[in-house]
């Protein structure tokens, strides 16, 4: 008799022994059957394990001894073979037993890369650094990988069945004042070249406003001299306006002056027709009166003496 085995998939299933057989299963996220008595029953856990790697006093390529914190994301792998190699490794070890494995592995890997490399090469390119720990110690944990260190090349074979999925440098300090000392280096070099570009950008500015100002003051006698020019142009036009419309002022004046005298003329000449036929009206009364009296005094003197 036996029972049945669960496991979820974060978790591996090893049953190994059997009823007048020797055998052995393993299932992740699944079932297995186990016997009473004759089959062992045990668990791995493939979730993600959390490591705080940490190298005190380890000394540089320079000598400086450095203290060095890590972070690194690791966990077993669910190929068969891997699984292999983590059961013969860490099956029947609490979860602390396997993290301290991992854990000396990595910082024997991070003792070695630190005392290859600068104090600048670490503190400055923390990437290129957690990614040489990563390469170096991934053979002997787990992942199969080609690993450049220098100029030797070597392929490594798994050893322990686990994967490094992430690891970063958390945190980079001596206690000998050196980065401080490298820092205040920095930190004046930075102020310089600070205060250079302040100065450089005041004289670029003081330069470019200079220019500024010549521009603006060449466009404004450009403008000035466009304005005094369209000023004289309509002055002059208006003067020539002015003498056009005078003249022309002037030449209606005597049209309208000597038109007025030839209509006085004519007007003149017309009464002095009007007065001469008057003058021939009353000549011809005249006459005709002379005539009547005559004839009157013909009349009443001649004919009654006879």
């Amino acid at each position: 008799m036996g029972n049945i085995h669960t496991v979820g998939p974060d978790r591996a299933l090893f049953v190994t022994g059997g009823c007048g057989t020797s055998s052995r299963s393993v299932v992740v996220g699944n079932w297995a059957w186990a016997w009473w008595f004759v089959s062992d029953v045990q668990t791995l856990s493939l979730r993600i394990l959390t490591l705080g790697p940490v190298c005190e006093n380890v000394e540089t390529s320079q000598g400086v001894p450095l203290t060095v914190t890590g972070v690194a994301q690791v966990k077993i792998m669910k190929e068969e073979k891997f699984l292999d190699l983590a059961a013969e490794q860490f099956l029947g070890r609490s979860e602390e037993d396997i993290k301290d494995a991992i854990d000396q592995t990595l910082e024997g890997h991070l003792r070695a890369i630190l005392g290859t490399l600068t104090v600048e090469q670490v503190y400055q390119d923390r990437d290129t650094f957690a990614k040489a720990v990563r390469e170096t110690a991934g053979p002997d944990v787990g992942e199969i990988d080609s690993v450049t260190i220098g100029i030797h090349q070597d392929i490594y074979t798994a050893k322990m069945g686990i994967e490094i999925l992430s690891f970063t440098i958390k945190d980079v300090y001596d206690k000998v004042e050196y980065l401080e000392s490298l820092g205040k280096a920095q930190t004046s070099l930075v102020k310089r070249d600070a205060d250079i570009g302040v100065a450089q950008a005041s004289r670029d500015a003081g330069i470019r406003q200079a220019e500024c100002q010549k521009a603006a003051m060449d466009v404004k006698f450009s403008t000035d001299s466009k304005i005094e020019n369209n000023n004289r142009g309509f002055k002059l036009q208006q003067a020539t306006f002015d003498t056009e419309v005078n003249s022309a002022k002037a030449e209606a004046q005597m049209a309208y002056q000597l038109q007025a005298a030839k209509i006085q003329q004519k007007i003149r000449t017309e009464e002095i027709q009007v007065e001469v036929v008057e003058r021939r009206k009353q000549i011809e009364i005249e006459e005709q009166e002379i005539v009547r009296k005559e004839k009157e005094l013909i009349a009443t003197v001649k004919l009654p003496a006879e």
